[in-house]
């Protein structure tokens, strides 16, 4: 058999195992998996390498106007560049409606932005208003279209759909085969907080950390569940700060829900102590929900050891520390008017690899998994997230000794910090390809400006999930079938 690609003497990492291998590659597919294989136009040496499929990042705003018109850093080719160093091969970015706009006109508008990326994208939508031509009409289409998760959320004023809106929306996305997320807080304990702070003087970017409290999205995250379970419909939990809220994501699980869950690097890397810092350059460390304190970052750890989270993402919400983002409402503005997010699209994988597999906590298995596998298997991404024959060849190649600090400039974003600055991590990805082609290679770009494409996706994949419907609507459903 001709390859395109060979390549050759690394260990091969899949989410289940790990062994001596080579990869031939062919029309951008993966065509051969075998102890060993000749030829190749090229051929890529991965002694001493760890070969592992690409990251998928499936929790990234890029391009995207918040709410309130603040329009993120990094656009499709910044942000996509971003991914590919840090050793993804595909990403779902989130493409937002904002109220009195339409679904299709959302569609339209992200298929432009997203023209340029330099790797294969599709897009979660976040609908903030389900009218009802939203819920029987314009969702249909979209889902039809490949694009099968939407978000929506239980708080902020311009974003908020209240539980009947929820439920809405997760019925109509279970007739359909699609996923709805979930961004967990409760809206009156958040503001009720806000007030009381703002009552007592209390609006500098530290507070924003004890301004919406455990207890809010603990309280959010349980209702969520709740609602899906009446709806019969299958949920994900989207960026998991809490102990408690894991616990409650664990409990449904272990019941059988159809509940689906990740967390975040900034939640086991930072705490609330990182908001305290001098002047305002606490509001860098401003994200929603917020960093929490270190006996939470060791309970999330157990939580993505023991099978909680099926993943861990990046929530990359790049503002920069000037006036086009954290600080649009001034220099000294109130912690409320701080842009929420941080950046972390390429630090996401070498953070995970360090602290996870390095350090001993997560095997190499676990970190595929986290990173790719599973969130191609949940959001319906077929041909990527394994190294099998007939797969996209999504690869990513590791060294899994060398060390590197996390500076801004390796990031290749479009942000003026990053999060992580002076962070020592061991493991690099070195090669990084898409679809077979080589996108990264040894701290060089070698991607072409829109060579990425839209992935249209399947349903979702409910397998192991059996449901734990409410029994009244289960007997509503069995009456409807007797008249």
């Amino acid at each position: 058999m001709e390859f395109d690609t060979v390549i050759h003497g690394g260990t091969i990492v899949t989410a289940s195992e790990q062994y001596r291998g080579d990869i031939g590659i062919t029309e951008g597919r993966i065509v051969a998996v075998a102890e060993r294989l000749d030829g190749g136009s090229r051929r890529i040496d991965a002694g001493g390498r760890l070969v592992m499929p690409g990251g998928i990042e499936a929790h990234a705003h890029i391009a995207q106007e918040s709410a309130s018109g603040i329009m993120t850093a990094d656009d499709y080719l910044s942000g996509s560049i971003s991914a590919a160093f840090g050793g993804n091969s595909s990403f779902i970015p989130f493409a937002a409606q904002h109220r009195g706009q339409s679904i299709d006109d959302v569609i339209a508008t992200y298929d432009r932005r997203a023209a340029p990326s330099v790797i294969d994208y599709s897009y979660h939508l976040i609908v903030s208003d389900p009218t009802e031509a939203v819920l029987t009409d314009q969702l249909p289409r979209a889902f039809a279209r490949g694009i099968t998760s939407l978000k929506v959320f239980t708080t902020y004023d311009l974003l908020n759909i209240g539980d009947a809106g929820m439920l809405d929306i997760l019925s109509v996305a279970r007739d359909y085969g699609a996923l709805t997320m979930v961004h967990a807080e409760n809206h009156a304990m958040v503001a009720w907080m806000n007030r009381e702070l703002a009552s007592r003087g209390m609006i500098a970017p530290k507070y924003h950390a004890i301004s919406r409290p455990e207890q809010a999205e603990e309280e959010a995250i349980n209702r969520a569940i709740m609602l899906a379970q009446l709806a019969n419909a299958p949920l994900f939990v989207v960026h998991v700060s809490t102990a408690g809220g894991a616990a409650r994501v664990q409990r449904a699980r272990a019941e059988g829900a159809m509940v689906f869950a990740e967390t975040c690097p900034q939640y086991m890397a930072l705490t609330r102590d990182d908001l305290d810092r001098p002047g305002m350059e606490g509001a860098k460390y401003i994200c929603s929900p917020p960093v929490r304190d270190t006996a939470t970052q060791d309970a999330l750890w157990r939580h993505v050891q023991t099978g909680t989270f099926d993943s861990v993402s990046s929530d990359h919400a790049p503002y920069r520390y000037d006036e086009t983002g954290k600080l649009m409402h001034g220099p000294n503005a109130p912690y409320p008017k701080i842009a929420n997010g941080m950046p972390g699209i390429a630090a996401r994988l070498p953070w995970l690899f360090s602290e996870g597999v390095v350090a001993g906590r997560l095997r190499p298995e676990d970190f595929v998994a986290l990173t790719s596998t599973n969130a191609a298997r949940i959001f319906g991404v077929a041909k990527k997230g394994r190294i099998a024959p007939s797969m996209d060849a999504d690869i990513a190649i590791w060294n899994p000794e060398t060390v590197r600090t996390v500076t801004l400039k390796d990031q290749h974003d479009n942000m003026d910090y990053t999060p992580l600055e002076g962070m020592e991590l061991t493991g690099v990805p070195e090669i990084v390809m898409s679809r077979g082609a080589v996108i990264v290679e040894n701290g060089q770009l070698h991607a072409k400006e829109g060579q990425g494409r839209f992935v249209a996706r399947s349903r979702v994949d409910l397998t192991g999930r059996p449901g734990a419907p409410v029994k009244e609507t289960a007997l509503m459903r069995a009456a409807e079938g007797s008249q």
